[in-house]
């Protein structure tokens, strides 16, 4: 069977949440993931801002708690990178790389992803030197020197994470000033092996089959120097992931409009969105959770009314 009651695109914080509440509710569910369970908060090594663990929680063991939870009240799991989403007349179909799916409703919750630096060879060097994810790939970097290229929460405890292992860690940033806590800068800064490299960008990444060095350039004077990096964790903001959906509702910059805070329905009837996909000026795993119990409550609502 290809039916079903619900459909979610997206298995992160409110993905998960969704499927609980619709599945709660006795509800065919299908949750459809592209890439990895959780998505970001999967990739998280260390959650200390989520309610109920006073002493953090990894964000794949958070992950795992959502989908046993979600798989109790009867959530099924497909791992489909989605294509496209078309609007039936008794239903939505949801196409999928080898299939197509039916229901009578669906809540996206496709999250967001990591931007790119839009340089020459970026592709080339991905899993070669170039990662977007430090707790994912820190640890093929030991003893060795690396960078992360951002200003952020996320860069700080990126390249603190990597403190641990790397010989040398650079953090590049285009501008003087953070983005990141306090708390974040000052403890990054204690460590040793930290060298600031500020109002620098990635001009260039070097190397044969494998990063070797990076070229900077300094915004202000534009002079360029080389520094030995084997690893670069690019870590400057995130775009959000719906780009099957093709403007096909209303969105901001790709984030998704809704008609309001008490339903999170989309411009399109029957389509819920939830979590950083959705268009909002807070994105944090509590925020998550919070649109998923709205939209899982909504579609239930819907689905009566149908």
């Amino acid at each position: 069977m290809r039916e079903y009651d619900v459909i979610i695109i997206g298995s992160g914080p409110a993905g998960l949440t969704a499927a609980i509440y619709t599945g709660r509710a006795q509800h065919r569910i299908l949750i459809l993931e592209g890439a990895v369970l959780g998505g970001n908060v999967a990739l998280t090594d260390q959650i200390d801002n989520y309610p109920g663990f006073p002493f953090g929680i990894t964000g794949n063991e958070l992950i795992e708690n959502m989908w046993r939870q979600a798989q109790r009240f009867g959530a099924e799991l497909k791992y489909e990178q989605v294509l496209k989403l078309e609007n039936k007349v008794t239903n939505k179909k949801v196409v999928t790389a080898g299939n197509e799916y039916y229901a009578r409703a669906v809540i996206l919750a496709v999250g967001a992803k990591r931007k790119t630096l839009g340089i020459a060879k970026e592709e080339d060097f991905m899993g070669r030197g170039l990662s977007y994810c430090a707790t994912c790939d820190g640890a093929f970097f030991r003893n060795m020197p690396v960078a992360v290229v951002g200003g952020g929460e996320t860069a700080f405890k990126e390249a603190l994470y990597l403190t641990g292992m790397a010989s040398q860690v650079y953090l590049i940033h285009r501008r003087s000033e953070f983005r990141a806590a306090k708390t974040s800068v000052t403890e990054l800064f204690k460590e040793p092996n930290v060298i600031l490299k500020t109002d620098k960008i990635v001009k260039e990444l070097q190397g044969e089959a494998m990063l070797d060095s990076i070229m900077l350039e300094d915004v202000k004077t534009k002079e360029t120097e080389i520094i030995k990096a084997e690893g670069l964790f690019v870590s400057v903001g995130m775009v959000a992931a719906g780009e099957f959906l093709e403007n096909l509702l209303d969105n901001e910059n790709g984030y998704l409009k809704t008609k309001n805070d008490k339903t999170l329905e989309t411009s399109m009837a029957g389509v819920f969105a939830a979590g950083d996909i959705r268009s909002k000026t807070v994105r944090q795993i509590a925020t998550a959770v919070g649109d998923g119990a709205i939209a899982g409550m909504a579609v239930c609502e819907y689905l009566q009314r149908l």
